[in-house]
């Protein structure tokens, strides 16, 4: 059997199928924000701007025209219009910038470790009357500095030296590659400072993602510990509405004087606690999709122990889970008392419609009643009318035969006994019959 060769294949023609419009944008989204390549000794800096307020709708325009301000400080050529990142070299600065959904962030590294551990002299590629333009505030800082690994009791006295002890987090990551160590205190520059000890055989690649995402661990964690404020804030509102509630619902369990009034109120607390879940879901959902992102940085660092020290995993769950999980316990709290209000709401509706049922079956029953006796009624008004129609009838008929009783010298008395009873039958059977057609 002969199969085609790459060259037959090529020259070959292909059916021709119209593309999805977003089939290239896709594809290219998975290599769209490569890891920079970092090498050893260097140094980096990290920055992430955030609007104070609403940044999730802020003019992303204004990130993009704050990147190209520092750009053509340095006569580097803009990216794209649509562009979300950008690589650039910004003298011996390589730069990478990043526009997410809350953030932007800038990273700029260079080669060397610099006169001096975490050297503040490299944060002056970011000139401080660019900084104060900014369509923002930082949401956090750090810088990095890259050595070679030395022996480790070399490593245990820079650590001792660089960091807070008592805060430190360091390991061994990546199939030992590296160690990585920081104590996530801002120092006195105003930024975070973190290490990492590299073999002299890992590549500029893997450093690069080293610091990539250690920097993503702070950014997130940053991110997903806004909703903290938000959720100590509703803590001093949901406990009084939860009071009013509990009272609420005692109240339904007892004879209600206005079922009305209660269910308003009822329904004013249902919806102020829908108005507080509104005003917070979205900082409550993005702490979730935040933690989660920073857990799963943590779990590919895959971390070894270095000296009995605590990992980032272990500094993470002492510091960091108890903030997230008092988040998450507000927001199931918020839920929670939502569900109660509208449970509430639902019970005291059927018992305001069950009691209207039974006052509407009373009235029906009272109603009926009133019918049975205004048919009584009117059976006896009938039976008058007959009488009474019958009266004057007869007395019609006597005066219409006057004449007759005169020639045949009947007496008037035994004339109105012969015709009372056919006129008073006559008269009966008319009523029956108008009544059976008014029916």
């Amino acid at each position: 059997m002969c199969y085609r060769t790459d060259k037959h294949a090529q020259g070959s023609s292909m059916p021709q199928i119209a593309d999805h419009p977003m089939r290239y944008a896709l594809a290219n989204e998975l290599h769209a924000r490569p890891f920079p390549v970092m090498g050893c000794p260097g140094q980096a800096a990290y920055l992430a701007i955030k609007p104070a307020k609403n940044a999730a709708k802020r003019d992303r325009a204004a990130d993009r025209a704050h990147l190209l301000a520092l750009l053509d400080r340095h006569g580097v050529s803009h990216p794209q219009p649509d562009a979300t990142h950008y690589f650039g070299q910004l003298g011996k600065f390589a730069l990478k910038w990043e526009q997410h959904t809350e953030f932007v962030t800038y990273t700029a590294y260079a080669e060397g470790d610099g006169d001096r551990a975490f050297d503040p002299a490299l944060w002056e590629v970011f000139p401080a009357d660019w900084l104060a333009e900014a369509p923002g505030v930082r949401i956090t800082s750090a810088q990095f500095r890259i050595v070679t690994a030395p022996p480790e009791e070399e490593i245990a006295d820079r650590l001792a030296d660089w960091f807070v002890p008592e805060s430190l987090a360091v390991s061994r990551v990546l199939d030992n590659t590296a160690i990585i160590a920081g104590d996530f205190r801002i120092a006195s520059s105003g930024n975070l400072h973190f290490a990492v000890f590299a073999r002299p055989d890992t590549g500029q690649r893997r450093i690069g993602r080293i610091v990539q995402r250690i920097c993503e661990i702070e950014t997130y964690k940053t991110m997903s510990m806004l909703a903290l404020p938000r959720a100590r804030e509703l803590s001093g509102h949901l406990g009084p509405i939860d009071e009013a509630l509990a009272q609420l619902t005692e109240e339904m369990t007892g004879p209600l004087d206005s079922p009305d009034d209660t269910l308003s109120r009822l329904l004013a607390t249902a919806a102020e606690l829908e108005n507080l879940m509104a005003q917070s879901n979205f900082r409550f959902s993005a702490a979730r999709a935040y933690e989660a992102i920073v857990n799963q940085r943590i779990e590919v660092l895959r971390e070894e122990r270095f000296q009995g020290r605590q990992t980032f995993a272990e500094f993470m769950m002492r510091r960091y889970d108890p903030a997230m999980r008092t988040v998450q316990a507000t927001e199931r709290r918020i839920q929670s008392m939502t569900d109660r209000a509208i449970r509430a709401g639902d019970l005291l509706r059927t018992r305001v419609d069950v009691g209207r049922s039974a006052e509407n079956q009373a009235l029906l029953a009272s109603m009926d009643r009133r019918a049975a006796l205004q048919l009584r009624l009117q059976k006896t008004v009938e039976g008058l009318s007959v009488v009474a129609i019958s009266y004057y009838a007869v007395n019609l008929v006597v005066y219409l035969l006057g004449p007759v009783t005169e020639a045949t010298h009947i007496s008037k008395t035994l004339l109105t006994a012969l015709v009372a009873l056919p006129v008073v039958l006559a008269v009966w059977l008319i009523v029956r019959r108008i009544r059976k057609e008014m029916e």
